[in-house]
């Protein structure tokens, strides 16, 4: 299916006829856009604000490390799976319903959590708020492709997408915040007054907009196969790292190949099924299969290379998490200020040239971050991360209207289901692969800079356990260590952090240079 066949499809095709001038409140276009970025928010806010309460649930709770891994794990893994069942969700039952129930869904496991008094109940609510955000998300782009006429939905995506960059990146501001002044309950409690606006705002302003050519039935083995396979690669990707696992592990690619099976099979059953979940006639638009593999390259690259910023924030330069937020305010204003003024140029000229520009900046900011060093000045970091932000603004924006545009209205669920989706993926991926990098620089830096420094020699374990350690930046100085040898230790520590930090950089913005190819695939939706 060409772009110019989906346009026509949405203006002239009786079962799709685009969206109508509303009259008052309901169905206002630019009123649906707010209504819809404040249950945005909240879902994008709670990706980044618990990592800082992670420490102060873990000291409450009694819980362990891995406990505390489950908080984000279970989260991302229950929203990675669910999100194209979820945006299918909205196609067959309309995307206002899906929409207000994900709200109310989210606030409620929210309120659940702060009333958890055990990490058993914490995490099982957590699954419970990825659930109901897989069907928040997709519901509000369908909201706006059916709401936004054609030639305004690139600034409706634009603010959109600003929405979602500053609540991301304001999340450690909020959280470190709420957790020094209040407690870290708090940080869960306040998704229930902005759920109860949401809801309040979506029963009064959101129109139902349902295309006559919709889903009338459901594709269960559809659903089970592309759900055990987005488990399984997740699954693999989250526990890779892990020393009982390992990327050369037999239970690693044992759910890897689990996965292909599984995607084979969901390939082959779509074919055949009558309504199927993800009609595969859909990536005939060359545009769009183009925007949904952006989407991962860019969240690799964006997501995996922002992982260890946030450890060389705080663990390098030792900042608290607020700072560190502080820190990373260049990139959030750039993508505030850069959004709107995306939609506003991609509108005018396409989507082309903006994407493949956004991903030459972000790979310029990749590579100058790769240059840090351990006394880098502020300003120096601004500007790179301030490139940065601005490279991702038109990214975020294009491919997501690529996908949603490119997609006829029946299916613009699923098709914000595949674009969420896709940067879920690319962020897991992106922390997986560069998180190996950066452990593979590591092992083979540590033992020839410890010898360097001339510090006493440790054991196998204890370069393993070291090891751990400066991946984070974290430097293993034992309790009882003499001040010189504990600062010997912090110079290595951090020397080696940098070295593998610039090396995870290195490889994010080759993936962004190949990012720039794949983007001049795209065209208008």
């Amino acid at each position: 299916m060409t772009s110019q066949t989906t346009v026509d499809m949405a203006s002239k095709d009786p079962g799709d006829p685009g969206p109508t001038p509303a009259k008052g409140l309901r169905g206002h276009p630019w009123l649906t856009l707010f209504a819809v970025a404040i249950g945005v928010m909240m879902v994008a806010l709670d990706g980044t604000i618990v990592a800082i309460a992670n420490p102060a649930i873990a000291d409450d709770l009694d819980a362990t490390f891995a406990d505390v891994q489950w908080i984000t794990n279970g989260y991302f893994l229950a929203l990675a799976v669910s999100l194209i069942t979820a945006g299918k969700l909205g196609d067959r039952f309309g995307h206002r319903q899906t929409f207000l129930v994900g709200v109310v869904g989210f606030a409620a496991a929210s309120a659940a959590i702060g009333l958890s008094d055990s990490i058993a109940m914490v995490v099982v609510f957590r699954v419970a708020q990825g659930l109901f955000g897989a069907l928040l998300m997709p519901a509000a782009l369908g909201l706006l492709r059916a709401t936004f006429p054609a030639e305004k939905l690139n600034m409706a995506i634009g603010i959109w997408g600003m929405v979602i960059g500053a609540s991301t990146a304001g999340g450690p501001i909020v959280g470190g915040l709420l957790v020094e002044h209040v407690s870290w309950q708090s940080v869960f409690f306040i998704n229930v007054p902005v759920g109860v606006l949401a809801v309040a705002l979506g029963v009064v302003i959101l129109k139902d907009h349902r295309a006559e050519n919709a889903p009338r039935s459901f594709d269960i083995p559809g659903i089970l196969l592309l759900s055990g396979a987005m488990f399984c690669l997740v699954w693999a990707l989250i526990k890779a790292p892990e020393p009982t696992w390992g990327w050369g592990g037999g239970k690693t690619w044992g759910f890897i190949a689990a996965s292909l099976v599984s995607f084979a099979l969901f390939a082959l059953w779509e074919s055949k099924v009558r309504e199927p979940l993800i009609p595969l006639k859909l990536f005939r638009s060359v545009p769009l299969s183009a925007g949904v593999v952006l989407m991962v390259l860019m969240a690799i690259a964006f997501m995996g290379g922002l992982f260890f910023v946030t450890f060389y924030l705080q663990n390098v330069h030792g900042l608290s998490p607020v700072d560190a937020g502080l820190h990373l305010l260049p990139l959030t204003g750039m993508m505030i200020v850069g959004s709107p003024l995306a939609g506003v140029v991609i509108t005018k000229v396409g989507p082309r040239i903006p994407l493949a520009g956004g991903m030459v900046l972000t790979a310029t900011a990749m590579f100058g971050m790769s240059t840090l060093s351990t006394d880098t000045g502020s300003l120096t970091m601004s500007l790179w991360f301030a490139l940065l932000g601005l490279g991702l603004a038109p990214v975020m924006v294009g491919a997501t209207e690529v996908i949603v545009g490119n997609a006829p209205m029946e299916l613009s669920g699923v098709a914000g289901g595949l674009q969420q989706a896709a940067m879920q993926i690319g962020g897991s991926l992106g922390t997986a692969v560069l998180g190996a990098v950066m452990a593979s620089r590591v092992d083979s830096d540590l033992p020839g800079n410890w010898a360097d420094a001339k510090l006493p020699p440790l054991t196998e374990q204890q370069f393993d356990e070291a090891s751990k350690a400066v991946e984070m930046g974290v430097p293993p100085v034992q309790p009882g260590t003499p001040p010189e040898a504990a600062a010997a230790i912090g110079d290595v520590a951090h020397e080696t952090f940098m070295s593998g930090m610039g090396m995870a950089s290195l490889v994010a913005a080759a993936v962004a240079v190949v990012a720039v190819f794949v983007a001049l695939l795209t065209k208008r939706g």
